[in-house]
């Protein structure tokens, strides 16, 4: 098992205190950035000599992942990303646009000057970097997931960002990894335009574009990812 070794060696070695719950946050950030791909093995020894801690703490970690449904046991026994089929991601895209929303529309209302200053920040470093000659699309999608929790932070709900970083671990591997494996999406996609909006929404305390515009957002990728037929039924 091992195609994710590459994915891992973003991450920098572990603190080695609370080595499983460091080791989670890591692998769940592979997950929601999209660094992993549907159906790509995860090599937990490969994940221990990059994350510098022994094996136990990775498989305390994958095996929390495996609880939240993040990764999965294939029949061989490899733990691998799971492979989500159109209809369930379908159903996650609508639940998400819910439930994202709601958070844009809350920071609309409760954003302070830190959280608009900081969301700002994300949505210059989004823009700039898709306006590049080149973009460097694993950092475009970093950037992409920094923008969208920092609307999400400036609600003022530990909780709902709780519940919207379980939602990303399941669609992550499939939203990030089109952005990832189409470089014109970047231009095409009108997600810099869509992220202009947002921010200009939540600058004028109006929570109905705020949702509106986390609502395009996600439900234009969602309708070409699933337009080009690459997931199951």
């Amino acid at each position: 098992m091992g195609p994710s070794t590459t994915a891992l060696s973003i991450v920098e070695p572990l603190d080695r205190q609370t080595l499983g719950e460091r080791a989670y946050a890591k692998l769940a950030d592979l997950l929601i950035s999209g660094r992993l791909a549907p159906g790509e093995k995860l090599s937990l020894r490969g994940a221990a000599e990059v994350l510098g801690v022994s094996i136990m703490p990775v498989r305390e970690a994958v095996s929390r992942l495996i609880a939240d449904k993040a990764l999965e046991v294939a029949p061989n026994r490899a733990v691998r990303v799971p492979i989500m089929s159109a209809t369930q991601f379908r159903d996650l895209t609508k639940i998400r646009i819910e439930i994202e929303g709601y958070a844009a529309a809350q920071a609309a209302t409760l954003r302070s000057p830190n959280d608009l200053a900081t969301i700002a920040a994300a949505e210059e470093a989004m823009r700039s970097e898709s306006e590049t000659a080149d973009p460097d699309l694993p950092r475009a999608v970093e950037l992409n997931k920094t923008f969208h929790f920092a609307v999400y932070a400036a609600a003022q709900s530990p909780t709902l960002v709780e519940i919207i970083r379980a939602l990303w671990l399941k669609a992550g591997p499939v939203i990030n990894l089109d952005l990832r494996a189409n470089p014109k999406r970047l231009a095409t996609s009108g997600v810099v335009a869509k992220h202009a909006a947002i921010l200009q929404a939540i600058t004028d305390h109006d929570g109905d574009g705020a949702r509106a515009g986390i609502a395009a957002d996600i439900a234009g990728a969602s309708n070409f990812i699933l337009s080009r037929g690459g997931l199951p039924d």
